[in-house]
């Protein structure tokens, strides 16, 4: 995959947070240890994750895992990054479906203990489709799975989108709640490029969204908002633990279902360009429409316009890690700043309509 180097993650001292997470921790379970804290094998770039056991006497030993916001000082790739809100989030979530949510233990809103505020969580063992090769390369275990095996981690995965939509209550909700989101968007994107080239591409792919708004929206539900198979946790192939909720908004479902489609066909067109022919019977548009209106009664709906809506929001995180790397002296800025977006050939063909 021809692309810069992977930038980093973060700017923080594993060891240091260690020991401020110990200290933290003996505040609240006098007498616990912990033990085997490390960082797990991918890190993203919103928040930063530390994997630990804790030991304390007269309990077994618990596998956790703390989330921990952006430092400040390393380029943050959101403007703010709330902590509360995930912490809620999935403590609701989990008391409203039955999806697999890991259980929330501690909330810390406090910066002093260890830079930035944090939650901890149980830990889940399983296994992830990786990123970083992604899972369409050849060489790890969802690529090398039979195509039957896949199958029930596909059905499983659109079960869990299902169930979140059918089973958490939302309230009424007035007004546009897509637009609302689609605003958001657009605000994020000031932030992005502020004091920075603009991308004409994501520009016109705002101007395409507006001209092809959906005549109906549909209700709004809770969506998970990262929904893709690189944030769950399989044990074999069925979910044993959704994460990273840091994304959830009222919303159409199809703002989920887009984003679904959109980054599976983000590594397998990246796969494709490599050489590979990676999955391409796997994750596909027609089925997950199909299998989520067979789960939920709810036919998608205006699916162009979400998948376009999936990559125009992907351009602009891409854009904002890109920029990142430039603060880092990663890599320099191009003269057409579209080239820093990895999948702005697949953007501009949705901005046209010629890309399904």
């Amino acid at each position: 995959m021809a692309t810069a180097p992977r930038p980093r993650t973060t700017t923080r001292d594993p060891e240091t947070l260690a020991l401020r997470l110990t200290a933290w921790l003996d505040a609240r379970l006098p007498g616990a240890e912990v033990t085997g804290v490390r960082a797990p094998e991918s890190n993203g770039m919103s928040s930063e994750t530390l994997l630990f056991d804790i030991d304390h006497p007269g309990t077994p030993l618990r596998a956790c895992a703390v989330r921990l916001a952006a430092d400040p000082d390393a380029y943050t790739v959101f403007p703010v990054y709330d902590l509360r809100r995930q912490y809620e989030t999935m403590r609701d979530v989990a008391r409203h479906t039955d999806l697999p949510v890991p259980r929330v233990l501690w909330l810390e809103e406090d910066p002093a203990p260890l830079g930035a505020p944090f939650f901890v969580m149980e830990r889940v063992e399983g296994r992830v489709p990786p990123d970083v090769m992604p899972y369409t390369y050849e060489g790890n275990w969802l690529h090398s799975a039979t195509d039957g095996e896949r199958a029930r981690l596909e059905e499983a995965t659109i079960s869990v989108i299902a169930r979140l939509h059918d089973q958490y209550p939302v309230g009424s909700c007035e007004g546009s709640a897509l637009r609302r989101h689609v605003d958001a968007q657009r605000d994020y994107y000031a932030w992005v490029v502020d004091g920075l080239p603009r991308s004409p591409l994501i520009e016109s792919a705002f101007e395409r969204l507006e001209a092809h708004w959906p005549a109906d929206e549909g209700p709004a539900v809770l969506t998970w908002g990262d929904a893709r198979i690189g944030n769950i946790i399989y044990d074999g192939f069925e979910p044993a633990a959704v994460l990273d909720w840091e994304m959830a908004a009222l919303a159409p479902r199809e703002v989920d279902l887009g984003w679904t489609v959109y980054l599976h066909r983000f590594f397998q067109d990246l796969t494709v360009g490599s050489g590979q022919r990676g999955l391409p019977d796997f994750l596909r548009r027609e089925h997950i429409e199909r299998r989520y209106a067979e789960l939920t009664g709810h036919t998608p709906r205006d699916m162009d316009f979400h998948t376009l809506y999936a990559a125009l929001r992907h351009a602009i995180v891409m854009l904002r890690v890109a920029y990142r790397q430039v603060h880092f002296k990663e890599v320099a800025v191009p003269e057409n700043p579209d080239r820093m977006i990895l999948h702005h050939d697949s953007l501009a063909a949705m901005v046209r309509g010629t890309y399904w």
